[in-house]
C-alpha cells in the first residue's frame, strides 16, 4: 500500500471498531426493552354494557300460551251482565287493597291487580255501562289455553245441603271430623287458617318422627274416633264424600238449627274420581256420568259402594265456620262466593280475584241442552283437581238444583283472562332487542342462491315395481305456473379444508460457535 494511503486506513478502521463498540454497548438495552414489551399485561377489555339492562320480559303462565284479542272478538262481550261481576270482582278487591306491603308473588300477574283494585274500592256503580267501562279501561283481554290446545276445560260444583245430628245415633253415624292435632304439613303450623290441600302431609309422632297420615280407608275403620274430633254426624258416606269433593256443607240438624263447614286440610293422597272407575269399569257409560249416577249407584250398590270410596284415599277434614242460611260459601280467597260469577282455578298458576272471561256450550237448562255460556267470571277459589291454565270449577250455589247442574258439567269452553294494562305484554315486547342474524344466512350472502327447474324423479326399481297409475289429468294454470316455477337449489357450504399431514422431519443440531479474540 502507498504510503499516502496508510493514514486514511487507519482513520476508516477506527470509525468502524468504534461504532461496533457503540452497538455492543446498544445490545443489551435493546434486548431489555423487546423482553419488557413482550411481558407487559395488555390493557384490559372495556366493560360492555347490554342495552336493556333492567328489560321487563313479558309475563308468562306455565304450560299456557295466550294471544291478545279485541273486545269485539269475543263472543258475549257486549251481552253480559258486567254489573254482576262487577260486584263480585269488589269482594276480591277488598282483602287485595287491605294490604299495605303485599309479599312478592312469582304468579304471572303478580301483585298487579292492585291497582285495578284500589280504583274499583272507591268506585260505586249502579249500571251495567259503567261496569263494562271499567273493566274495558283497566283491563286487556288475552285468550289463553293449555300449550298447544285451542281451549280449556270447565266442571261445576255447589254446597250440598245434607241432614245431621250434633250426637251420634243410629240414623246419623257417619262422623264429620275437624283437622287432627297430629296432623303435620311442612312450612304451616297448627294456628293456620287452613292448610294447602296439595302437598305432603305427615302424621306426627313424638317430636321428630313423621309417617304418612292415614288414608280413607283407615279413617273410615275408626283410626281417629274417639278423640273429640266429630263436629256433626250425617245419615250416609256419600253425603260426607261428595261433601268433601265440593269443599264445603251446610249441615240442617235434626234440632231445627243449621252447621257450615269449610275445607280445612286434608290427608296428603291425591285425589281419585270415583266417577272415572265406574268408567273404566263399564259400569257408567261417560256420556251418562254426573254425580246423581254416581249416587244413585252407590245407593243400590252399597258393598261396591264401600270399595269403590276406598280407591280414592284422600280425605277432607273441615271446620265449623259462622255463617248464616243466608250466606254463600266462603272460597279459598276468604271471601264469600258469588254463584254464576265464582270460579275455582289452579292457585299455583293465577292469582286470586283475576276476572275471566268464559264462553261455551254447557248443558245448563238440561242434561242434553247446549245452553250458551258466555261470562265474566271471577277466581276466588281453588280445589286439587283443578289444574292448568284454563281450567275452571264453577260455582253454582248451594241446594239440589244447583248440585244438578254442577253435576252434569264436564265440557270444554274457552278461556279470556282479563290482564291489568300495567302488564300488557304487547308494549313489553316492543322493547324486547331484535336477536342477531342466523349464521345461516350470513353463509347464503357469500353464496347466492341460483334458479333451477325442478328435474324428474329418477326411475329405479323401485318405481318399476309399483303397479302403473292413471293418467293425470291436464294441469290448469294454476297448476301449470306451479309446475314451471323455478325451485331454488340448497346452499352450498364451503368445501372443508384439506387435511394435510405433517412432514416428520429430524430438528437441525445447531452448534454455536466459537470465537477466539486475539490478543
Amino acid at each position: 500500500m502507498a504510503p499516502e494511503a496508510r493514514p486514511e486506513t487507519r482513520r476508516l478502521a477506527g470509525v468502524a471498531c468504534a461504532a461496533f463498540a457503540l452497538a455492543c454497548s446498544l445490545a443489551p438495552v435493546d434486548a431489555l426493552a423487546r423482553h419488557s414489551r413482550a411481558h407487559k399485561q395488555p390493557p384490559p377489555p372495556a366493560e360492555r354494557h347490554l342495552p336493556y339492562p333492567e328489560l321487563e320480559l313479558p309475563f308468562q303462565v306455565n304450560g299456557g300460551q295466550y294471544a291478545p284479542v279485541a273486545w269485539s272478538e269475543i263472543a258475549g262481550w257486549s251481552e253480559d251482565d258486567h254489573l254482576a261481576a262487577y260486584k263480585a270482582f269488589r269482594v276480591s278487591c277488598k282483602p287485595i287493597a287491605a294490604q299495605k306491603t303485599p309479599p312478592a308473588d312469582p304468579k304471572a300477574l303478580g301483585t298487579s291487580l292492585r291497582d285495578p283494585c284500589q280504583v274499583a274500592k272507591g268506585l260505586e256503580l249502579s249500571d251495567d255501562p259503567k261496569a263494562k267501562a271499567f273493566f274495558e279501561e283497566h283491563f286487556l283481554p288475552l285468550r289463553i289455553s293449555r300449550l298447544g290446545e285451542g281451549e280449556g276445560f270447565v266442571t261445576g260444583y255447589y254446597e250440598p245441603i245434607v241432614d245431621g245430628s250434633r250426637t251420634e245415633n243410629e240414623v246419623y253415624k257417619v262422623p264429620v271430623y275437624r283437622r287432627p292435632s297430629n296432623l303435620f304439613v311442612r312450612g304451616t303450623t297448627q294456628a293456620s287458617a287452613g292448610l294447602p290441600n296439595k302437598g305432603q302431609v305427615f302424621r306426627k309422632i313424638g317430636r321428630r318422627k313423621l309417617v304418612p297420615y292415614y288414608d280413607r280407608g283407615e279413617i273410615e275403620d275408626g283410626a281417629i274416633a274417639g278423640r273429640g274430633l266429630e263436629i256433626c254426624y250425617l245419615k250416609e258416606q256419600a253425603d260426607l264424600l261428595f261433601s268433601q269433593i265440593q269443599g264445603s256443607a251446610r249441615v240442617s240438624l235434626d234440632d231445627g238449627s243449621t252447621v257450615r263447614i269449610n275445607y280445612d286440610a286434608h290427608n296428603g293422597y291425591p285425589y281419585t274420581a270415583v266417577g272415572r272407575i265406574l268408567i273404566e269399569r263399564n259400569i257408567i257409560p261417560r256420556d251418562q256420568m254426573s254425580m246423581q249416577k254416581i249416587r244413585e249407584w252407590m245407593e243400590n250398590n252399597p258393598n261396591e259402594a264401600d270399595e269403590l270410596r276406598r280407591q280414592n284415599k284422600s280425605y277432607v277434614f273441615f271446620r265449623e265456620v259462622q255463617l248464616s242460611d243466608k250466606d254463600e260459601a266462603v272460597g279459598a280467597q276468604g271471601v264469600p262466593l258469588t254463584p254464576g260469577r265464582s270460579i275455582a282455578v289452579d292457585k299455583s298458576l293465577h292469582v286470586y280475584g283475576t276476572p275471566f272471561f268464559i264462553e261455551g256450550e254447557l248443558p245448563i237448562e238440561t242434561a242434553q241442552s247446549k245452553t250458551p255460556f258466555r261470562r265474566l267470571m271471577i277466581a276466588q277459589d281453588t280445589g286439587s283437581a283443578i289444574i292448568g291454565p284454563a281450567r275452571a270449577d264453577l260455582y253454582f250455589g248451594a241446594g239440589l238444583d244447583a248440585g244438578k247442574i254442577a253435576g252434569r258439567l264436564r265440557h270444554g269452553a274457552r278461556f279470556v283472562m282479563l290482564v291489568p294494562r300495567s302488564l300488557d305484554p304487547a308494549a313489553r315486547g316492543r322493547k324486547l332487542p331484535v336477536p342477531d342474524d342466523r349464521p345461516s344466512e350470513k353463509i347464503a350472502k357469500l353464496f347466492p342462491q341460483t334458479a333451477a327447474v325442478a328435474k324428474p324423479p329418477e326411475v329405479t326399481d323401485a318405481t318399476n315395481a309399483k303397479p302403473a297409475a292413471a293418467p293425470a289429468p291436464a294441469p290448469g294454470p294454476a297448476q301449470t305456473a306451479a309446475i314451471q316455477a323455478p325451485v331454488a337449489q340448497r346452499v352450498p357450504l364451503p368445501e372443508p379444508r384439506p387435511q394435510v399431514e405433517a412432514v416428520s422431519t429430524k430438528p437441525v443440531q445447531r452448534h454455536p460457535r466459537r470465537y477466539r479474540h486475539r490478543r
